[in-house]
């Protein structure tokens, strides 16, 4: 991997990073003192401060306000390392717009790899949701939102069925090749992005990062100035060609309006039937998506998680567009009313011991995928993005099913029992599930339970990682997970809110 290139700030000025800065991936993956007091005995994980990509004041003081409130010592530290680390490890360049020096541009990276993804950078910054506040200094929390959406709009306008994008032009830094030869349609300039991946989740993951930022500032202004209204416009025109089934009504073929393949010995990296992937019923209201946010291939492409997640966002961010376009916010109702109602009637099924539950995936003929993964949008998921309550009996129902063994992707041991996915394989569960399940929980002994598996999943090296083997806390992929420690800090967050008490236990 290429060093990681760009900006820190540092009272909130930016300021170029010490080239002796050790390439975080190499440093997450070894243990560094002081270590945690617990029995588990965690590193410390973060840079030293001239090697952090971003600090802001309020995220430090957050760290050091849950110091009081977090009473196990392993448990805080995990905290520590991972509630930062987005800011410390993947701000990779901010600036500004060539043609326009007012429009702000945030290029953040996944983490071990040198390229943003649209779900993945939403997310990260999600995990700073609740610290978010007005600001129009240009060294602000909220301009590092306002720089990752005008860039995310600015991708999606020219390649909306790609998930993974090259840095801007602005920032002078070399392009990262992906290493696999991909036929795609419609085609894009190689050096624009990095997978072409259609996923729908990732346009769902723009609209949410849209909202975040407008719920918590209510800068309506700044969506009017740049170019996020036609960004929607595109998402919408893409969205809606994707709703086509595979047939025209006298059973000829429907033109595809995106094809992905890839010369690959993993079924799930490209599409069957020439780069279609399987066929699928339309005039169902939902929306086909190619790939899912683990980046795997969807068995039946009307996907239901992103399904969901588009309609939440999309409906939310219409009232952002009421002041630009009205016809367009308007459009955009009845397009997030048309995907919930035909997941309500398409994407549920009875199952024979839980009873009605949503599908992971259907293709509109009657097929039904019923599983879940870890990675989020998901079933589990659901009530974190919105789209309906915890409490929701066919969610109460879905849930159950998730988490039981009846869900063939929901792996069980002595380490970590929390839903996997076919992108690693069974036999690893991912921390990010067992995250979800807790954010999703008011139980305390499932919350507590959950603590304890968390605060002893890492190897002592203190970062929550991509997948755990459920036997063997050893075996472990990615050293450096932006999106997955992030979400950890966001979940204590939440805890400090809705069970301060569960924070003051020990998990020894």
């Amino acid at each position: 991997m290429a060093l990681l290139y760009g900006f820190a700030f540092a009272s909130l000025a930016a300021a170029a990073l010490k080239p002796d800065c050790p390439h975080f991936t190499d440093y997450a993956a070894a243990p560094h003192e002081p270590f945690s007091e617990g029995v588990h005995k965690l590193s410390y994980q973060r840079p030293a401060p001239e090697c952090r990509t971003a600090s802001f004041p309020e995220v430090e003081k957050t760290i050091s306000d849950m110091k009081t409130l977090v009473k196990d010592p392993d448990l805080y530290r995990l905290f520590e390392n991972t509630f930062p680390n987005t800011l410390d490890t993947t701000i990779a360049w901010t600036g500004v717009a060539d043609d326009n020096p007012e429009e702000e541009l945030s290029f953040i990276i996944t983490g071990d790899i040198n390229a943003e993804w649209l779900r993945d950078s939403s997310n990260q910054l999600q995990s700073y949701r609740s610290l978010l506040e007005r600001n129009s200094s240009a060294g602000s929390l909220a301009a590092l939102y306002r720089g990752a959406i005008n860039l995310q709009a600015r991708y999606i306008r020219f390649a909306p069925h790609c998930n993974a994008f090259q840095p801007p032009e602005e920032s002078n830094m070399p392009p990262t090749s992906n290493g696999s030869p991909d036929k795609l349609y419609p085609a894009y300039p190689t050096n624009s992005f990095f997978e072409c991946k259609y996923e729908l989740d990732s346009l769902a993951a723009f609209l949410q990062l849209s909202h975040d930022y407008y719920a918590a500032t209510a800068d309506k202004e700044f969506f009017a100035r740049f170019n996020w209204a036609k960004a929607v416009a595109v998402l919408l025109n893409t969205t809606d060609a994707l709703r086509a089934g595979t047939y025209a009504a006298d059973g000829t073929l429907n033109p595809s309006p995106a094809l992905f393949e890839r010369q690959t010995t993993s079924a799930t990296e490209t599409l069957s039937n020439h780069g279609n992937g399987a066929p699928t019923q339309g005039d169902t209201g939902m929306i086909r998506s190619f790939f899912r946010p683990s980046d795997d291939s969807c068995i039946y492409q009307l996907f239901v998680p992103a399904n969901m997640m588009f309609a939440r966002y999309l409906k939310s961010c219409a009232q952002i567009m009421d002041g630009i376009d009205t016809s367009l916010a308007e459009r955009m109702r009845d397009s997030a009313a048309t995907v919930r109602e035909g997941i309500e009637a398409h994407g549920k099924t009875t199952h024979p011991k839980f009873g009605e539950i949503y599908s992971y995936e259907v293709d509109g003929f009657g097929s039904h995928n019923n599983m879940d993964d870890a990675n989020i949008p998901s079933l589990l998921s659901a009530p974190h993005y919105g789209y309906l309550s915890a409490q929701d009996p066919i969610y109460q129902n879905t849930r159950r099913f998730v988490l039981s063994t009846s869900n063939p992707y929901q792996m069980r041991g002595p380490v970590l029992n929390a839903t996997g996915g076919p992108h690693v394989g069974p036999g690893n569960a991912w921390p990010m599930a067992l995250i979800v399940q807790l954010m999703t929980s008011d139980d305390d002994d499932e919350i507590a339970d959950g603590l304890r598996q968390l605060v002893g999943s890492t190897n002592g090296l203190g970062l929550i990682h991509e997948s755990v083997n459920s036997h063997d806390v050893s075996q472990w992929t990615r050293s450096w997970f932006a999106w997955a420690n992030g979400l950890f800090g966001q979940m204590m967050l939440d805890l400090r809110e809705r069970k301060p008490h569960l924070l003051g236990r020990s998990y020894q």
